[in-house]
């Protein structure tokens, strides 16, 4: 299976985090390894603007056939519209079969998540999968503040005007963004990754860290050293 990887050069949150040195290595080593010592995974392309990462990405393994164009690279692109493009110029081969997408901000995502999301991805016989992580909190303990502070119309899910205990409500997930296997044809004409065929693939926490912020990428170091500290100790 095809895996892109997009990286665009422009981040605002975390500037250059895509190349931002964790724990000895560049941030998007992490998802350039995982992908390439996946079984499933015989090709990785970076698709990216900007010609250091593209530098960076080929001495790890990966291929940079062409780079983005400007205005997919833009605060305004969607990713969607970054897929779509991808697969065209990689020829109508690609657009008949699944291809995964590995965002690189999620370093903790291994090949042994990779794998185990394309087993069950065929395994279902989905049409896509999307790889996901147990929220922190329900959603019916979200509100709405308007513009004067007041909280507006509380929360959905409030129980005789209370919210409800964490033991009545129903365990949701979110997307992580460390796996999506996905399918041209639904992107380009429903745009959208998901359908009645889509997969979960569940991931634990830690599994899931995404950065996007300096905050993040502290907490990812401080994971990162605590998990080589503990090799060390064995």
């Amino acid at each position: 299976m095809l895996a892109i990887i997009p990286a665009r050069g422009g981040s605002k949150g975390l500037p250059g985090k895509n190349l931002k040195n964790l724990s000895g290595k560049p941030l998007i080593a992490y998802t350039i390894e995982a992908a390439l010592n996946s079984k499933y995974v015989d090709r990785v392309i970076v698709n990216t603007d900007d010609k250091l990462i593209a530098n960076i990405s080929r001495q790890y393994g990966a291929e940079i056939p062409f780079f983005r164009e400007k205005i997919l690279a833009s605060d305004n692109a969607l990713a969607i519209d970054v897929y779509i493009d991808t697969i065209k110029k990689l020829g109508l081969e690609f657009s008949r079969q699944p291809f995964m997408v590995l965002l690189p901000t999620v370093p903790f995502r291994t090949s042994k998540n990779i794998d185990e999301a394309c087993t069950l991805f065929y395994k279902k016989r989905a049409k896509t999968l999307v790889s996901m992580v147990q929220a922190d909190v329900p959603a019916s303990w979200y509100f709405f503040i308007n513009k004067t502070g007041f909280i507006h119309t509380a929360g959905y899910g409030l129980k005789n005007g209370n919210i409800h205990n964490r033991q009545d409500n129903i365990v949701e997930y979110i997307p992580n963004g460390a796996i999506y296997i996905l399918d041209y044809n639904l992107l380009k004409e429903k745009r959208t990754y998901y359908c009645e065929q889509t997969i979960s693939y569940i991931m634990s926490k830690k599994e899931s860290i995404d950065i996007d912020t300096q905050d993040d990428f502290e907490y990812a170091e401080f994971i990162m050293q605590k998990k080589k500290n503990m090799e060390r100790n064995k």
